[in-house]
C-alpha cells in the first residue's frame, strides 16, 4: 500500500536503456504482489501448475527480469525480513479485505461474469512463504544477487543506495522515499496498458525515476517533514489524519516547525506515537551483511526448477534463456558477468 504521496511528487519519464549498466534493488514482496495481481487469466485466475500451486510470481521474475537483463541492468532482489509490530493493523486490514474479495471472486467467477471476477482476484492476492522461497530459488538460479533485509525491504534497499551500493529502488511504493532511498524507479517491471480500475479504459504505463532531493527543493521540505507528510496522509504504520489530503498535509508540514504544532491545528490527536513511526523511516532497521555478486544463469538448473517441477513450458523457457545469451555474447559481457559485483 505505502503512502498515497504519488501526486505531490516530481516524476521523470525514463527509458529502461537509462538504467543500462546500473545495479538496481528491488523490492522483491512488492514486484510479487504485482506479478500476482497482474499475470492472471480471463477469469481472473491466477497462474497454477498441474498441482494447483499458484506460479504468477514465478513467470513474472522469470521472464520479466530477463528483459532487465537483456538491457543490461542489475537487479539485486531484497526480500523483507519480520515486519515492524505497529504494521499489525494494516496487515489485519489487508487480511479481511483479501477475504472479502475472495469470495467476491468465487461468487463472480460462478456466475461467469469475467471483468468483476478480475476486479476482485487483484484485490484478493496473498503472497505466501512458500512463495517467497520459490521466488529465492529461482532468482539465486538466474545468477542474481538476494539479499535478505532485517525488516522492510525498501528500507534496506535504501541504506544500499546511501552507501553506493545500489542506483535506486525498484518499487511501486512511495514510502521507499521515506526510508531516504535517493531514486525510487516505477514500473520498471511492468509495461504496455494498465485498466483504471472500475473504468472502461486503459493509460500507457512508463518507466518512471523520482528523486528525492529534487521533490525535496520542489516541495520546499526536508526529508523529516516529507516522513511528516506521508503520517499525515497515512503508512503502513499508522493511520491517516481525518480529513487530511496530500495538498493539505503538504501544507500543514511546509507551515510548521514542529509536529506537535500540526496535531493542535487538525485538532486530532492521534492514538499512535508519531515519534515512534517517525523514527522506523528516518532510522530504519537494516543489516550491513550482504554481498553482491552476479554470475551467470544457470540454464539446465532453470529448466528442472521452471519445466520439470512447476510445469512452465520447455521452449518458451529455452527461447527466453536463448535470447539472454545472444544479448550477452553481443554485448561480449560473458567474461565480465562475475565482475559485476
Amino acid at each position: 500500500m505505502g503512502t498515497a504521496i504519488g501526486d505531490l511528487l516530481e516524476k521523470e519519464e525514463i527509458d529502461l536503456d537509462f538504467l543500462a549498466s546500473r545495479r538496481v534493488g528491488v523490492d522483491s514482496f512488492n514486484v510479487m504482489y504485482q506479478f500476482l495481481s497482474i499475470i492472471r487469466g480471463i477469469d481472473g485466475s491466477p497462474l497454477m501448475d498441474g498441482k494447483g500451486r499458484i506460479t504468477s510470481h514465478l513467470a513474472g521474475l522469470f521472464y520479466r527480469t530477463i528483459n532487465l537483463l537483456e538491457r543490461d541492468i542489475k537487479p539485486v532482489f531484497v526480500f523483507d525480513g519480520k515486519p515492524h509490530e505497529l504494521k499489525s493493523k494494516t496487515r489485519e486490514e489487508r487480511n479481511r479485505i483479501r477475504t472479502q474479495a475472495e469470495k467476491k471472486f468465487e461468487k463472480a467467477r460462478k456466475e461467469g461474469d469475467f471483468r468483476e471476477a478480475k476486479k476482485y482476484a487483484q484485490q484478493a492476492v496473498r503472497l505466501t512463504g512458500e512463495m517467497v522461497e520459490q521466488a529465492k530459488t529461482l532468482v539465486s538460479i538466474m545468477g542474481l544477487p538476494v539479499v535478505q533485509a532485517p525488516s522492510e525491504g525498501e528500507a534496506q534497499v535504501a541504506q544500499m543506495v546511501a552507501r553506493g551500493d545500489l542506483y535506486g529502488c525498484i518499487s511501486q511504493d512511495y514510502d521507499a522515499l521515506l526510508f531516504g532511498a535517493k531514486r525510487l524507479l516505477r514500473n520498471i517491471t511492468v509495461s504496455g496498458k494498465r485498466k483504471v480500475p472500475g473504468k472502461d479504459y486503459y493509460y500507457d504505463v512508463k518507466p518512471e525515476m523520482i528523486e528525492l532531493d529534487k521533490t525535496l527543493n520542489v516541495l520546499g521540505i526536508d526529508r523529516k517533514k516529507l516522513v511528516w507528510l506521508g503520517i499525515l496522509v497515512g503508512t503502513d504504520f499508522n493511520e491517516k489524519f481525518p480529513k487530511v489530503g496530500p495538498k493539505t498535509a503538504l501544507r500543514l508540514v511546509q507551515e510548521h516547525e514542529s509536529f506537535e504544532e500540526i496535531v493542535k491545528e487538525t485538532g486530532h490527536e492521534p492514538d499512535f506515537d508519531y515519534r515512534e513511526v517517525e523514527g522506523i523511516f528516518l532510522n530504519p532497521s537494516f543489516t550491513k551483511d550482504y554481498a553482491i555478486k552476479f554470475g551467470l544463469p544457470d540454464k539446465a538448473k532453470a529448466k528442472e526448477f521452471l519445466c520439470e517441477e512447476f510445469g512452465f513450458s520447455v521452449q518458451r523457457v529455452e527461447s527466453a534463456l536463448e535470447k539472454l545469451d545472444e544479448k550477452l555474447r553481443e554485448k561480449g559481457q560473458q567474461s565480465r558477468l562475475n565482475q559485476w559485483g
